[in-house]
Order: C-alpha cells, then sequence, then structure tokens
C-alpha cells in the first residue's frame, strides 16, 4: 500500500512515519511537510508543501491511504481562525483533492468528545471536520479520537500536568477510560486500522484505541 501523511513532523505523526517505514505492508510514504524532515528512507518520499496552495502538490496526492494527522494548539496557532485553518481547512482540502485523485481510505486523527454540538472551539472544529470529510464518500473511512496524548519531551506545561494527574487517578483505579494514550501506541493503531478494519466508516473512540 502506498500512504500519504499530513501532519508527519508532529509527535503521532513523526511515529506513525517510523512505523509505516519498518510495515512490510506499506511499499511507499510520502510525507508533505512545509520544511525538510531529515528524514531519509528508501520507501520515503518527502514533498515539500505549501499548504495554502495544495493544488500545487496535487499530482503526489495518489495512493492507497491517506493518514490525516495535522494538528494545532490555539497557543501555537496564535488565533481561533490560524487554529480553525490549520485544523479543519487544510485537512478537509487535502481529504477533498485525495478523494478526486482516486484514495480509497482515510485515517483521521481527531479528539475525544469531537462534535459540531459541542460548545467546545477544538472539539466542534474537529466535529465539523469529522463530518464533512463524511460528505466526501470515501470506501473506508477511519476516525480515531484520543484523549490526552504522551507525547515524548512534550513542553506543554497544561499537558504535563493533566497527563501527571490522570496518571495519579488511574493508579488508584480512577476514570481508566481517560488514561493517557503514548502517541507510539496510537500510531501502531493507525497503521493496523486500514489493513483490519471492513470499508465503510468506523469510528475507535478513547476507550477502545488499547485494545484496538
Amino acid at each position: 500500500m502506498k500512504a500519504l501523511i499530513i501532519g508527519a513532523t508532529g509527535a503521532t505523526g513523526k511515529d506513525l512515519v517510523n512505523i509505516l517505514l519498518q510495515d512490510p505492508d506499506y511499499t511507499k510514504v510520502v510525507i508533505f511537510v512545509r520544511r525538510p524532515s531529515g528524514l531519509t528512507h528508501p520507501k520515503l518520499l518527502e514533498i515539500l508543501t505549501d499548504f495554502d496552495k495544495l493544488e500545487e502538490v496535487s499530482a503526489h496526492i495518489k495512493g492507497d491511504v491517506h493518514f490525516s494527522c495535522l494538528g494545532t494548539t490555539l497557543k501555537a496557532a496564535g488565533s481561533k481562525d490560524k487554529q480553525r485553518h490549520i485544523d479543519y481547512e487544510i485537512p478537509l482540502k487535502f481529504a477533498e483533492i485525495a478523494k478526486r485523485q482516486g484514495v480509497s481510505s482515510i485515517v483521521l486523527v481527531s479528539v475525544y468528545g469531537a462534535s459540531t454540538a459541542s460548545k467546545i472551539f477544538y472539539s466542534n472544529i474537529k466535529g465539523k471536520l469529522e463530518e464533512d470529510i463524511t460528505g466526501l464518500a470515501f470506501n473506508q473511512y477511519l476516525i480515531f479520537r484520543p484523549g490526552y496524548l504522551l507525547r515524548k519531551n512534550t513542553d506543554r506545561l497544561g499537558e504535563r500536568v493533566m497527563v501527571g494527574v490522570l496518571n495519579a487517578l488511574n493508579s488508584l483505579g480512577l476514570f481508566r477510560k481517560f488514561r493517557p494514550l503514548p502517541t507510539s501506541i496510537l500510531a501502531e493503531k493507525l497503521t493496523k486500522a486500514p489493513k483490519v478494519l471492513t470499508t465503510g466508516k468506523h469510528v475507535i473512540a478513547l476507550d477502545k484505541i488499547f485494545g484496538f
């Protein structure tokens, strides 16, 4: 299978790329990045991309499965408009091109609680992205909704605090459903999903990801 990835330089994306490159079922891994990643591998193709001009790289958006891992925080984006652009507009545009170019499967990294009815801005835009990709009618549409992710060497103070709190509660047998998920484990599940799930739409919620 030929895999296409956006968000390849994020925490989950990096783990995903490494796992895909080692998986014999994936014969080609194409990553779309703003700057050179520094990675080299016989199976890897890196496409330098202006994400505001995705049509310019549309000829490369051809393959079997598209992994959509692009995302940011409000702090990093600087405004809600910019976060919406990164977390909703760019992934949707890429998915539209992928569908047009014959890609049959898409794996979306969303978020726990994603819903257009949510009052939480981030959950709302992720819910809208899920719905709008549904409208594209991919043959296989796999949505992962993780909770708090354990990123290697994270510099996000709020994330470190919340993960610490959840780990402490988990050790007492509380909120096991919400235990933090290492990005490496999430990446393993993302890699596996297109190979074992049937066609159609599947939602893998945070309490199902560990056992998937």
